[in-house]
């Protein structure tokens, strides 16, 4: 099993989660986000003063996926997410040991 975290453009949520299910990822959390990668903020003007907004919206997507789609998942985000403009985002694979179920004590893919 692996965990994929996604960060990406608030505006391509419904998007993204549309191509993880179409890809079989049967469950994610999603979770608000705020942050910079090189993009480092922006600035912007209100009421006649510029001032500098350093931390940006994002959407982070969490899934954990058998070995199996792992790349079938990756390759969703990528469709589904870019722009090819900076700022699209990052996605972050790790390996995970081990999954239970609380309610019933499953384990392994079996939980997921």
């Amino acid at each position: 099993m692996q965990k994929i975290e996604a960060v990406i453009q608030p505006s391509k949520l419904d998007a993204v989660k549309e191509a993880l299910i179409e890809a079989g990822v049967e469950g994610m959390t999603i979770l608000e986000a705020r942050g910079h990668g090189r993009q480092k903020g922006h600035t912007e003007f209100y009421r006649g003063r510029e001032y500098s907004v350093d931390v940006l919206p994002k959407i982070k997507i969490e899934a954990v996926v058998p070995d199996t789609i792992v790349e079938r998942a990756v390759q969703a985000i990528l469709k589904a997410a870019g722009t090819g403009k900076i700022g699209d985002g990052k996605i972050f694979i790790s390996r995970i040991d081990e999954a239970i179920r609380i309610r019933n004590d499953e384990r392994g893919e079996a939980a997921l």
